[in-house]
């Protein structure tokens, strides 16, 4: 957030997106993404002001300009419970689910993810990361 706060305050002193650019260490187009943003947002900001919002209401809307839009993207392949319960697994001693292993590998954490039904299907890669 600092850094977009940078971002506008530069373009507010009138220096354009290539020098905003140079100066923060930034590609030019984000410099006018973020100038952008801030030039849309400024009339309801003042509005506000202009309306006696409270300070605190103020200052969650300028918090929420700086924040990143949504972006689009896959949805997750697995839902926060199961990746809970996959991370649980792997806390569990592997003799205890029949296993003839006396340390689990990112392998037999999904392999014993499939069999106890917690998920149809992961590679052994995700789990590591999930333990990462």
């Amino acid at each position: 957030m600092v850094r977009r706060l940078q971002i506008v305050l530069a373009a507010a002193t009138g220096r354009n997106n290539d020098q905003i650019a140079r100066d923060c260490g930034i590609h030019r187009a984000t410099a006018q993404t973020w100038r952008t943003r801030w030039l849309v947002l400024a009339p309801r900001l003042e509005a506000a002001i202009a309306a006696g919002d409270d300070e605190r209401l103020l200052a969650r809307f300028v918090a929420d300009a700086f924040d990143d839009a949504p972006r689009s993207g896959a949805p997750p392949t697995f839902s926060a419970e199961q990746v809970v319960q996959i991370v649980a697994l792997a806390c569990e001693p592997p003799p205890g689910s029949d296993r003839p292993v006396s340390h689990w590998t990112p392998r037999e954490v999904a392999e014993e993810a499939i069999t106890r039904a917690i998920v149809s299907t992961i590679s052994p890669r995700s789990v590591g990361r999930f333990l990462k």
